[in-house]
């Protein structure tokens, strides 16, 4: 659970090597003579993964220049560049914001920088080449205008809470009513089209749906992009708060059919969506993607060893990682307190990180601690630990479409698909699907190992094959 991968969550989207702080400062500072190009890309390689990062180049006069970091495999852009130096045979900068710096030497003929990137005590070769360019993600999924139908902007207000979410709204045209989905996004602050590694899967689910006669809803979590209140501070429940909203939302207007409203949720959506059917009865139908049905400390510790493993660990290492992991779990179980739950994490984590000494000298740096100390201490962490779906599953009545990913190496297909039938048989329901579709990761992605490293690398964002089972099944079930 704790190393460089943020995947210590189930379905939490972001791979941090580098722990993005989109912080801005200033960057400004004099440079040597010359700088090849403006943009230069190369890839961070670390514990199995390939990361992208590019800089980007300014020169604002003859002798002075500024500079970005992009990390377009994880989404993240424009982060500055605290100080940059650049001489007729090497380029420095660092990033005070991520802790990181970089020194490198140009070549003979200033199209290559080598070097170190240096961040959190790890030290990972650099090779940056120049691009003639900027560089661009290739995703040849994502819809372009004009769409051929209509999208509306839309503001859910969330009463119980206070709050209102910023969202889309896309519709058929004509006069309706339409049968609808709320689209409900994973862990993690994600915006109304989940973007993630330079996807934007609900946009693609949205205008797929569409097309296919759906109207379709989908928003900013609270706190991200235009939506208002706290992120950092919400729980899975909260989540559930705002989703139940976007639905009320749905079911208020007159061109949408009450009769034939729907949620789809991804990952922790659908835990959201699992929650919500099972405890109110106007819910017309449910899609999950990859929704759990295990209690969040099974997920945990299923992902922890499916992770480490893809990503080359041994047993031991792996064996290591489940001892410490079960251990701050208890912790959280037994101490509500945070400061005293803070206390005893951090003497477990030093403990683990003198014993792994000779296997791992850098086991756990100081940072680390902190920022894992600050992750499951959380109120969204310590919730999730504990919930367990099965109430709510066994409460479902409505007709449920579950799909999972043979290389989902988040929300583990076996288990969770055993455990999801089993609930919904217990509750009488006759009305559901389950598949599992060959060779798609947790994303939904065409995949070769299921990584996460893989999913930013990958430039399908939707396997064709889920969105046909998707539609089709929401045309034979939504009547």
């Amino acid at each position: 659970m704790l190393s460089l991968c943020s995947e210590s969550e189930p379905m939490k989207k972001t791979i941090t090597i580098l722990a993005f702080l989109l912080l801005w400062s200033s960057a400004v500072t004099r440079a040597g003579d010359t700088i090849a190009r403006q943009t230069w890309v190369g890839k961070l390689s670390f514990s199995g993964m390939e990361l992208t990062l590019v800089l980007n180049v300014f020169r604002l006069s003859p002798d002075t220049i500024t500079a970005t970091l992009d990390s377009p495999d994880q989404g993240a852009k424009g982060i500055p560049v605290s100080r940059i130096a650049v001489t007729s045979d090497s380029l420095k900068f660092k990033v005070n914001n991520l802790m990181a710096s970089y020194a490198g030497r140009f070549s003979k003929d200033d199209d290559t920088l080598s070097g170190i990137f240096i961040q959190s005590g790890y030290r990972i070769p650099l090779t940056m080449t120049v691009q003639e360019h900027e560089y661009k993600l290739n995703r040849p999924q994502e819809p372009r205008p004009p769409f051929s139908y209509l999208s509306e902007e839309v503001v859910i207000k969330n009463p119980k809470d206070s709050l209102e979410l910023s969202g889309t709204l896309t519709r058929p045209d004509g006069p309706g009513p339409f049968p609808a989905v709320v689209l409900v996004t994973g862990s993690g602050p994600q915006n109304r089209d989940e973007e993630i590694f330079g996807h934007k899967p609900f946009l693609v689910l949205a205008d797929r749906l569409t097309k296919a006669g759906f109207a379709v809803l989908r928003y900013d979590d609270r706190g991200i992009g235009k939506s208002t209140g706290k992120f950092g501070s919400a729980t899975t429940f909260d989540f559930v708060s705002d989703a139940d909203a976007a639905f009320d939302f749905l079911n208020n207007r007159k061109d949408i059919d009450v009769t034939r409203s729907g949620i789809l949720g991804h990952s922790e959506g659908g835990l959201i969506a699992e929650i919500i059917a099972g405890t109110r009865h106007d819910i017309d139908f449910i899609v999950l993607l990859a929704g759990t049905a295990l209690t969040g400390e099974k997920i945990l510790q299923l992902q922890s060893a499916l992770i480490a493993r893809a990503s080359g660990a041994t047993e031991q290492m792996i064996s290591a990682n489940e001892e410490i992991n079960s251990k701050i779990y208890s912790i959280l179980k037994k101490t509500p307190d945070n400061e005293k739950a803070a206390v005893k994490i951090r003497k477990a984590l030093e403990d683990f990180t003198k014993k792994n000494a000779a296997d791992n000298p850098k086991a756990f740096p100081e940072d680390q601690i902190e920022a894992q100390i600050r992750t499951v201490t959380s109120p969204w962490f310590r919730t999730f630990l504990t919930l367990d779906p099965m109430g709510y599953i066994e409460k479902i009545r409505c007709p449920v479409l579950a799909l999972f990913g043979e290389m989902d190496l988040q929300v583990p297909p076996a288990e969770n698909m055993k455990a999801l039938e089993t609930g919904l048989l217990f509750s009488g329901n006759e009305m559901y699907t389950i598949e599992y579709i060959p060779g798609v990761n947790h994303l939904f992605q065409t995949a070769t190992t299921g990584s996460p490293s893989e999913y930013g690398q990958i430039e399908e964002t939707f396997s064709p094959v889920a969105l046909d089972m998707i539609t089709e099944w929401l045309k034979r079930n939504v009547k």
